[in-house]
C-alpha cells in the first residue's frame, strides 16, 4: 500500500510529519510505502535522523508550496499547483497513491477532497467526524464541520458511513446511533431533527434515540449525529473545556503542600483524563463520503499523531470502507434518494 503524505502540512512540519512515517513504518506491514510530498532539500534533510534501512520504504515528490491557514480554501486549491497537499491529493486520485494525509489546512483539504476524488456514488454530502472520550469509551460525533445546512436525508448517510467507518476501521460491532437533539422524547427537536427521526427510525434498525447535549459524554451511544454547525461548535466547546480544567487542577495542585503532596496520588489518574482526551490516540479522521481516502489531521499533529493518522488510511483501504458505504446506500435504496 502506498499513502502520500503531505510533508509540509501542519505546525511542526518535517519534523512530526516525516517522524511520524518512520514510526508508523516500523509497526506497518513490510509492503507499505509513504510517499513524502512536500520540499525535497527539507525533507532529504529530515530523512537523516531516520535509520537507513527505512529510506527504500520512503520515497519523494517535489511540491514546495504549502497553502497558509489564512488563503481561501477553494482559490488557493486550484491556484497553487505546487502546493504539497494539491499535488498529494492528484497523486491519490490518478491511483499513484492509496490514500492522502495531511495536517494542512482543514477547509483546504475538504474542498481540495471534493474536488479531486469527487464524491462515492450516492453520497449527497460529505462529513467529518470527530471522537470525543465519554464514561464508557470514545464517542464519534459527525459531521463537525463539513456542512453549516444540513437536510434529514443528509444526517441519515452520515450515521451509515460513521457507523461503516467506525465499525470496520476500529472492529467494533453493534453501534449504537444518537440523533443530538433538545430532549430525548421523539417529538422534541427542530424541524431538521424531527424529520431526521423518523428516517433513522425506519433505516437504522442500531438507533438509540435522541441524544441531549448533557449525555454525549455518558456514553449512552457510540456514535452521534448532527448537522455541521452545531457539532462544530459543541466540538470546539469541548476543546475549550477540557483546557480550562487542565489549567484549573494545575493550578490548584500548586497551591500549598498538601495539595502537592496529593497530585503525586492522583498523577497516574490525571495522566490516563488528558490521554482520554488527547486527539494523538486516533491521529485523524478521514472526510467521510469522498471517493478515495482523505485524512485530516491536527493543525498541532506531533509525530504519534501522525504515525496513527496512516494506520487509520491503511485501515479504511484495506477494509474497503468507501466500497462498503456504497454498497449500504444502494441497499437502502439511498443512493438516488
Amino acid at each position: 500500500m502506498r499513502i502520500a503524505l503531505d510533508v509540509m502540512g501542519g505546525d511542526l512540519g518535517p519534523r512530526a510529519t516525516v517522524d511520524g512515517a518512520y514510526l508508523y513504518l516500523k509497526e506497518a506491514p513490510k509492503d507499505d510505502h509513504i510517499v513524502l510530498v512536500g520540499d525535497q532539500d527539507l525533507i532529504k534533510e529530515r530523512l537523516k535522523h531516520i535509520p537507513e534501512k527505512y529510506h527504500k520504504r520512503f520515497s519523494i515528490v517535489h511540491a514546495p508550496d504549502n497553502i497558509g491557514m489564512n488563503e481561501s480554501p477553494t482559490e488557493a486549491f486550484k491556484k497553487k499547483t505546487n502546493a504539497s497537499m494539491v499535488v498529494g491529493l492528484k497523486l491519490h486520485a490518478s491511483g499513484q497513491a492509496d490514500a492522502f494525509v495531511s495536517a494542512g489546512h482543514t477547509g483546504a483539504q475538504m474542498a481540495g477532497s471534493l474536488l479531486t476524488l469527487k464524491r462515492i456514488p450516492g453520497v449527497k454530502r460529505p462529513a467529518i467526524g470527530s471522537f470525543l472520550p465519554s464514561e464508557k469509551g470514545m464517542v464519534f460525533l459527525i459531521d463537525v464541520g463539513a456542512n453549516v445546512d444540513s437536510k434529514p436525508i443528509h444526517l441519515l448517510q452520515f450515521a451509515l458511513m460513521a457507523s461503516i467507518f467506525v465499525g470496520e476501521v476500529f472492529q467494533q460491532k453493534d453501534l449504537k446511533i444518537g440523533l443530538l437533539s433538545i430532549g430525548e422524547e421523539e417529538k422534541k427537536g427542530n424541524a431538521l431533527t424531527l424529520a431526521a427521526h423518523q428516517l433513522f427510525k425506519e433505516n437504522l434498525p442500531n438507533f438509540y434515540g435522541n441524544v441531549e447535549g448533557r449525555d454525549i459524554l455518558k456514553g449512552k451511544t457510540d456514535i452521534i449525529v448532527c448537522d455541521g454547525f452545531v457539532g462544530n461548535a459543541l466540538l470546539k466547546m469541548a476543546e475549550s473545556v477540557m483546557g480550562v480544567i487542565v489549567k484549573a487542577i494545575k493550578r490548584n495542585i500548586g497551591a500549598n503542600l498538601f495539595t502537592n503532596l496529593g497530585a503525586l496520588l492522583v498523577k497516574p489518574a490525571f495522566s490516563e483524563l488528558k490521554r482520554s482526551y488527547d486527539y494523538q490516540e486516533y491521529g485523524g479522521v478521514p472526510l467521510l463520503g469522498v471517493d478515495g481516502i482523505s485524512i485530516i489531521c491536527h493543525g498541532n499533529s506531533t509525530a504519534r499523531a501522525i504515525k496513527n493518522a496512516l494506520r487509520v488510511a491503511h485501515e479504511m483501504s484495506s477494509h474497503q470502507v468507501n466500497k462498503r458505504i456504497a454498497e449500504k446506500l444502494r441497499e437502502k435504496e439511498l443512493n438516488n434518494a
